[in-house]
């Protein structure tokens, strides 16, 4: 069971003994992700998360990554919409230098003009890269449908001309707004000993105290749609409905939902689409919950001329499960799944670092596993049903298909 330890500044350090493990995961979690940004600053987070890898004044970024190969460990991050994680997983007994290398890394990041130019290009090159593959590029177009006038839906990379924007004072003035004690969790799960939770308390429990707060505007769904046009061979479909927060009481239900909608290979999207028409090779749902709100979205390529056609049995699929088309094996066989996946993520120190870490940040406070298996338990059809009802709601849709002949002049 995790255990939570507040310093007097007010940052929280979670940490999980699994004695059986040599390994130890460790987590840096900060609550700010793109929909913090102001449209000025969109891709600033994501920009912050690459120049804390670019050195510090004792250490280059050749030198960070040469003292996480020479222990055998790993270190990477992300930013989401909501919060941003660095993360390393190593053996226990190298545990403490991963924690003074990722301290350094958080505190002194020397934001030298030269390596935020050169990171700058490398960030539009994933930009770049994201909009040369439709079946990412769709989902945000979808996104930027359905939360039109939010930070939620603009892209987590930003934009070409905000990136140009970015230097070190804007980098160092964001970071004091949500780069906080207040705002921050240090998770770690394994081999964990006293004196590592001793080293991170010192390491972190001296950084500068700051209450302020950013209460988030909550988004409201749009329905609409975007038609983009590549030189591209596949057509690529999104459609995006209203789903649920990760505090609603019906958000299990939801997970379950979605596993029988197409969340699995025996969903009803994968069976009826891939399956039975040969219609897709790739056809997935997916459930995003936040702090306010949530997203369902759905996602099938195929070839421009059956686009027309994909669409039609992917709302004909929804409708039908949506009006009685349920059945009760459904549930308890999507219940049982998602049960074992969950089991099976207990295997890993690092989904128990992560899991613990975003419960701290994100609920303020830890689920027992036990609770999380008596609440699957008790989806039951009208639980299931009730999730269903959101699909009612008129979906935002974004497509991407090859140019046409008579647009291509």
């Amino acid at each position: 069971m995790a255990e939570t330890y507040i310093c007097d500044n007010g940052l929280r350090i979670v940490s999980e003994q699994i004695p059986h493990f040599r390994s130890v995961a460790v987590g840096i979690f900060i609550k700010v992700g793109s929909r913090d940004e102001e449209p000025q600053e969109n891709g600033i987070t994501h920009f912050i998360e690459h120049m804390l890898f670019k050195g510090t004044p004792t250490r280059s970024a050749k030198d960070i990554a040469r003292e996480f190969d020479r222990i055998g460990g790993d270190i990477n991050a992300y930013t989401s919409k909501e919060y941003t994680c660095y993360y390393a997983k190593v053996v226990d007994d190298h545990a403490g230098h991963a924690v003074n290398i990722m301290a350094d890394m958080f505190f002194n990041s020397a934001m030298e003009p030269v390596e935020i130019e050169r990171e700058r290009q490398v960030v539009l090159e994933e930009i770049s890269m994201t909009e040369d593959m439709p079946d990412d590029d769709v989902h945000e177009q979808l996104w930027r449908v359905m939360y039109p006038e939010h930070s939620i839906g603009a892209p987590i990379l930003g934009l070409e001309e905000t990136l140009a924007t970015f230097d070190a004072d804007k980098i160092r003035e964001f970071m004091g707004r949500f780069y906080i004690p207040s705002n921050t969790v240090v998770s770690v799960a394994g081999n964990i000993t006293p004196e590592l939770i001793r080293q991170i308390e010192e390491l972190f429990g001296s950084y500068a105290k700051d209450d302020r707060n950013s209460p988030y505007m909550e988004p409201k769904f749009a329905s609409g749609s975007s038609l983009k046009y590549k030189d591209i061979e596949q057509g690529h479909l999104c459609y995006g409905y209203p789903g649920l927060s990760i505090n609603d009481p019906h958000l299990y239900d939801m997970a379950v939902m979605n596993n029988i909608l197409g969340g699995t290979m025996s969903s009803r999207l994968f069976q009826e689409i891939r399956e039975e028409r040969g219609l897709a090779y790739s056809i997935y749902s997916y459930h995003s919950a936040y702090s306010d709100h949530g997203t369902l979205a759905i996602y099938g390529g195929t070839s421009n001329e059956q686009l027309p056609e994909l669409q039609e049995k992917i709302l004909a699929s929804i409708h039908k499960m949506r009006t009685g088309g349920l059945t009760q094996l459904e549930v308890d066989d999507s219940k049982e799944q998602f049960r074992g996946n969950l089991l099976l993520g207990m295997e890993s120190t690092s989904s128990r670092m992560s899991r613990n870490g975003k419960h701290e940040l994100l609920l303020g406070r830890h689920i027992a596993f036990d609770e999380v298996l008596k609440k699957i338990d008790q989806v039951s059809m009208e639980g299931v049903q009730y999730t269903l009802e959101l699909l009612k709601t008129a979906p935002a849709q974004s497509v991407i298909r090859a140019k046409e002949a008579s647009s291509e002049s």
